[in-house]
């Protein structure tokens, strides 16, 4: 064996890899042997029909890639050029896929035909020549630009990075020749079927349907009818840089209060994000043009600019949503009520589940706070409690850490519906008065409120009656020896039905101004101060601090309400005055307690209100997101405080189809019908090349 021989052997195993068994994942390995030939005696392969199957199932969406053009990758995996690809082969084809820059190796490896680690310029010439479509525009590799990488004289050959750099411009240089053999008469411009074909030409399988039925529109951003070398350069740029694109954009609409943004704030977040301004005007005005063509308007949100981003997006879309449309307009009056009801229940239930929640977080704080209130007296002597720290000492002392708890169990059983029928009626009532933009009047929010406040006392009466007589007891049983321990069952039976509502107008004096000032300063806070928008969800911290805060105001300034509604409701003990009704137990505390009585437990109605409530619309809010309503799109969720939203897809899903796809991309810049060319054994394509790609390989 000759030196020559010897080396070139071992350039190839560096680049190629040698024999030798290597460890596969159980996946890699699954996926081969569902598609390998098996023939007796003989070790598994893939023909290149069989690795077409592996690499694209037939069951996939190929959109604007032809199924047969996978077949130039075969050249790849078949090492040993034999015309078939083994188990390692398949490994290493693989694992070559999972490289940060497998598209641009893939393309260097399939034009490096002697595997020595250069591409020579004959050869890639050649194939590309060879596999470019009959019809396309011709390109001139004698070119200045051309001679810049290659040389002037004695063109050299290119190694891996010199001819990755290549690739990169070669598109750009494509599009410059293109416009150059388009122009005829040499004013710089062109007519807009001419600029369609030029883009269709170098970049179909980039773009969308929707920008594709459109190219020919963007002679309408200049005031002739004719487009510009400048036209067509910025549009080049502006695809050029898709995933900057959407970035800006998401980040943008993030910041919007509506979710849309102008032209000038796409910029503006463009010079934040870039270090240089990377986006001139008119690649701004190209983005916009195209984005509202369907619906011309200064303000676009990522609906608009979907379809313009997504290379998915089909024409057909377009037509789902109008069938849609339709679909939802027919419907009967029934089925609408059918659904509304559904929706309903599924509020209701998720309003249950986060009210039960809320009030167990803080129900030793609402039990302080009901023991306060039902204090009487104006001296300090007849006062069994100083204040809510003392209060909660006393009972953990006197009562244990269980008495915290004391009637727990139907405050969870009555909140249930009590937090669901007041989240379901202000969802309700907001929907009712929110326009189609997404806008209320601070008026609709507050009577969306109150509305909903007023609908709970329906179970809030009932409820608290309960629970406060229950709250009670313990310091009932310490001030008198033998009292008895009343069961929630016993209290109810005991009041009735018509005493299970006494003080209800007291409760609703209460939860009808909470209601109108929490759900509306809610909303806000949310808004006006973490920014929450269509587009930006908010993290749980910040839905349990937007609830707290606003249930501060709300649970302070109804307390007065409040004490005169738990006066009402406690069993009066001997000795202490009989209320007989709202008016006259508001007279009688202001004359025998004065008006700092109203205010009694004031301070731990805030502390038990605002997390409450902060728990229980935290949970809710993150229930809706987590259970979404079939037939609704699951919400995003916020990864964590301040998260706005994704950005950016995922580049190379985990599976062979998806990054053969992304490295396929790249040799289709070259040429849309790239691959295309026949591969039998009496064809051209790449039957004619020299070297080791001259071997017969059944067609595919």
């Amino acid at each position: 064996m000759s030196k020559v021989t010897v080396v070139r052997e071992a350039v190839k195993e560096t680049l190629v890899g040698s024999t030798e068994p290597q460890e596969l994942s159980a996946q890699t390995k699954a996926r081969f042997i569902k598609h390998a030939i098996k023939e007796d005696g003989a070790e598994p392969y893939l023909g290149p029909d069989e690795f077409i199957n592996a690499v694209a199932p037939p069951s996939e969406d190929y959109h604007k890639i032809k199924r047969e053009q996978y077949s130039i990758l075969f050249h790849v995996a078949d090492r040993s050029n034999k015309g078939k690809v083994t188990l390692a082969d398949w490994g290493y084809f693989e694992n070559l896929l999972t490289k940060p820059d497998a598209e641009y190796e893939i393309a260097f490896r399939l034009f490096d035909i002697e595997r020595l680690g250069k591409v020579k310029y004959e050869d890639f010439r050649r194939l590309y020549e060879l596999n470019k479509g009959p019809d396309s525009i011709p390109f001139d590799w004698e070119c200045d630009w051309a001679k810049l990488y290659i040389g002037s004289k004695a063109k050299h050959s290119m190694d891996y990075q010199q001819f990755s750099q290549m690739l990169r411009g070669l598109q750009g240089e494509r599009v410059r020749q293109a416009f150059q053999h388009l122009d005829k008469d040499g004013d710089g411009y062109i007519e807009p079927e001419e600029f369609e074909r030029i883009i269709k030409e170098t970049a179909r399988h980039k773009l969308s349907d929707y920008l594709l039925e459109n190219l020919s529109t963007l002679c309408n951003i200049s005031q002739g009818s004719k487009i510009s070398y400048a036209n067509v350069r910025a549009f080049q740029n502006m695809i050029h840089e898709m995933d900057l694109v959407e970035l800006i954009i998401r980040r943008a609409c993030a910041k919007s209060t509506d979710g849309k943004i102008t032209r000038t704030e796409f910029l503006n977040q463009a010079a934040k994000i870039t270090r240089f301004s990377l986006f001139t005007p008119m690649e701004a005005d190209i983005l916009f043009h195209f984005a509202s063509l369907d619906e011309p308007s200064g303000r676009l949100g990522l609906k608009d600019f979907k379809k313009v981003l997504d290379p998915s997006w089909r024409s057909r879309q377009g037509d789902e949503d109008a069938v849609r449309a339709v679909t939802e307009t027919t419907r009967s009056a029934s089925q609408k009520f059918l659904a509304q009801g559904l929706e309903s229940a599924y509020g209701f239930a998720l309003g249950s589940i986060a009210g039960a929640f809320g009030a167990f977080m803080v129900y030793p704080i609402d039990l302080v706070k009901t023991r306060m209130q039902n204090q009487r007296g104006a001296n300090p002597g007849q006062r069994l409690y100083n204040n809510s720290i003392d209060c909660f000492k006393k009972v953990i002392r006197n009562e244990g850490f269980r008495g915290l708890y004391s009637g727990v169990l139907p405050q969870l059983v009555g909140v249930a519906p009590e937090k669901a029928i007041k989240l379901t009626v202000n969802d309700l009532v907001r929907g009712w008065f929110t326009t189609k933009d997404k806008q209320i009047w601070w008026g609709h929010e507050v009577i969306a409120g109150g509305a909903a406040g007023g609908c709970q006392v329906v179970f809030t009466n009932p409820l608290e009656i309960v629970k406060i007589r229950l709250q009670v007891q313990g310091e009932v049983a310490k001030s008198l020896e033998g009292a008895p321990r009343r069961s929630a069952m016993w209290i109810i039976r005991n009041l009735g039905l018509v005493g299970l509502y006494k003080g209800a107008s007291a409760c609703l004096l209460r939860d009808v101004p909470f209601s109108a000032i929490y759900f509306p300063t809610y909303s806000h806070l949310k808004k006006d101060l973490f920014g929450e928008s269509q587009t930006k969800k908010l993290g749980i911290l910040q839905l349990l601090t937007a609830g707290a805060i606003a249930g501060m105001p709300a649970a302070y300034l109804t307390t007065p309400c409040d004490v005169i509604k738990t006066r009402l409701q406690v069993e009066a003990r001997k000795g202490d005055t009989q209320y007989t009704g709202l008016r006259h137990a508001a007279k009688t505390i202001w004359k025998e307690e004065g008006f700092r009585a109203f205010f009694k437990g004031g301070p731990a109605r805030i502390m038990r209100s605002s997390p409450q409530f902060g728990f229980t619309l935290a949970a809710y809010e993150l229930l809706q997101t987590t259970f979404p309503f079939p037939g609704k799109d699951k919400a995003e969720v916020a990864t964590g405080v301040a998260d706005v939203v994704q950005t950016l897809k995922e580049k190379h899903p985990d599976s062979p189809f998806y990054r053969s796809r992304n490295a396929l991309k790249i040799l289709l810049d070259l040429d849309e019908n790239f691959g295309r060319a026949p591969l039998g054994v009496n064809a051209k394509g790449w039957q004619t090349l020299p070297g080791w790609m001259q071997n017969p390989v059944k067609s595919s």
